[in-house]
């Protein structure tokens, strides 16, 4: 928990207070119902273990072959590397790059990250140089990191292949699966608070804000700082910026404020958020006409070539009886980034028009587009891997095309798009009546699993009992 009990909610702006939670249990937000945090049992040492052995894993994964391909007598050998390889030979460079640093280099570095910020405070020895730093960046890796997304883009890339040759799992393809859950192991054994609590603050950014007082919340280390605490690396100067403050009675230079935890850029809101993301809306609706009609890949075989779309794809798992993986892409790949962009669609213009209908549930629907927009990326794991493992010249060769590189467009403007949108503004535009919700009022707490009681409104976090 933090320092003091005070949780600014990143998603409706509510300043609460936080109660002790029980074991297991966690605390959420009182009015929109994000989940504020949680009690996680010999957090370091769990996480420790599985940060360790995700990396000898990841190391076995990446040494040996993944899949073998035979076909009449030939035989070829992939790892997780060679697709992305044989993605740059071919001229898709830009897909390459964004298959190696979601399959390989981002859980890479999160279980380095891991294990660079955790190993010191298990061991009892002084905290390593750019600590905040270094863990800001392992919360700053995690979206990115898809592993288990890879996975389902093998199991379809085996159904593909089926009827045409014998595929031959490897000894990295045991790892990595059993790296999928350690990582993720890793990652729900963690309590980050372990980490930031560590770090020393001085006692002006400790203490409890005064009523009415502004304050800031860090979106990475939840820390809640009164906003003249906040440092300031540039721009105005700290002295003139509060005068101007005073006189004014507007806040200047919000773009210079800093944690002083962990040096993150601290926004009451993010810049130009409705801006930003109706540009990356569009942009990513532009491209998903031509990723859903050009060919993402053509394959031929035995003198025979054929292209395939994204919707031949799902087509071919139909006629194969795999009606489960053919549901499967066509939801991730066809239905997910449509029902992304419709939802961001529809958060945008219910912000502009100032709507105040049902905040929460249109909060709601914000956590869903974070959560479902990585699955769209099986397809572009799905070409990564069939381009490594068929690369038989005329006898059978696959070939990463166009439509390919729109898909892998279209995946990364709706993940940016929903990184970019600020669900405070949907609470800023149902103008709720009471004490601005960034100012020290009389301070609610958050709810948590446990109670049975009704919370008191505006005082408690809810807890919620594991």
């Amino acid at each position: 928990m933090p320092n003091h009990p005070l949780s600014l909610c990143e998603e409706c702006d509510l300043l609460q207070r936080s109660p002790p939670l029980p074991p297991r249990g966690s605390s959420r937000c009182l009015r929109c119902g994000h989940r504020l945090h949680r009690h996680r049992p010999a957090s370091l040492d769990r996480t420790l273990a599985f940060a360790l052995t995700g990396l000898i894993l990841f190391v076995v994964a990446n040494s040996f072959p993944f899949l073998s391909f035979e076909m009449q007598g030939q035989h070829t050998e992939t790892t997780l590397f060679s697709g992305v390889a044989e993605l740059a030979e071919q001229g898709k460079a830009e897909v390459a790059a964004v298959v190696f640093f979601t399959a390989i280099l981002a859980p890479a570095l999160q279980l380095l990250l891991l294990l660079i910020v955790l190993a010191p405070l298990r061991l009892g020895r002084g905290l390593p140089p750019g600590y905040p730093t270094l863990f800001r960046w392992f919360k700053t890796m995690l979206p990115w990191g898809m592993m288990d997304v890879f996975l389902i883009g093998i199991l379809v890339s085996v159904v593909k292949l089926a009827d045409m040759a014998t595929i031959v799992p490897g000894t990295s393809l045991f790892a990595f699966v059993l790296l999928i859950f350690a990582l993720a192991a890793a990652q729900a054994a963690l309590d980050p608070e372990i980490v930031w609590e560590r770090v020393p603050l001085p006692a002006r950014v400790r203490r409890p804000p005064q009523a009415g007082e502004r304050v800031l919340g860090c979106t990475v280390c939840e820390l809640v700082v009164p906003e003249r605490e906040a440092l300031r690396d540039q721009g105005l100067g700290a002295q003139v910026e509060a005068s101007l403050e005073s006189a004014l009675a507007v806040p200047v230079g919000d773009a210079h404020r800093r944690c002083p935890r962990c040096g993150h850029i601290l926004h009451r809101r993010k810049p130009k958020s409705l801006q930003r993301t109706w540009a990356l809306v569009l942009a990513a609706l532009v491209f998903y006409v031509p990723a859903n009609v050009l060919p993402v890949m053509t394959v031929t075989s035995l003198g025979q070539t054929q292209s395939d779309t994204i919707l031949s794809g799902v087509v071919f798992l139909i006629e194969h009886g795999m009606l489960p993986l053919a549901a499967i892409l066509f939801i991730a790949s066809v239905f997910v980034p449509l029902l992304k962009l419709l939802i961001l669609i529809f958060l945008l213009l219910s912000v502009q028009w100032r709507s105040r209908w049902r905040p929460r549930d249109r909060t709601r629907l914000y956590r869903i587009t974070e959560a479902i927009g990585r699955w769209s990326m099986v397809d572009v794991y799905v070409v990564t891997i069939l381009v490594a493992l068929v690369h038989l010249g005329n006898l059978a060769s696959i070939q990463a095309e166009a439509g390919a590189v729109f898909f892998c467009a279209v995946v990364i403007l709706t993940m940016f798009a929903a990184m970019s949108f600020d669900p405070r503004l949907i609470w800023d535009a149902a103008a709720e009546t009471g004490p601005a919700p960034n100012r020290a009022p009389a301070l609610p707490k958050a709810p948590s699993k446990a109670a049975p009681k009704a919370p008191r409104a505006h005082s408690e976090a809810v807890v919620d009992v594991g």
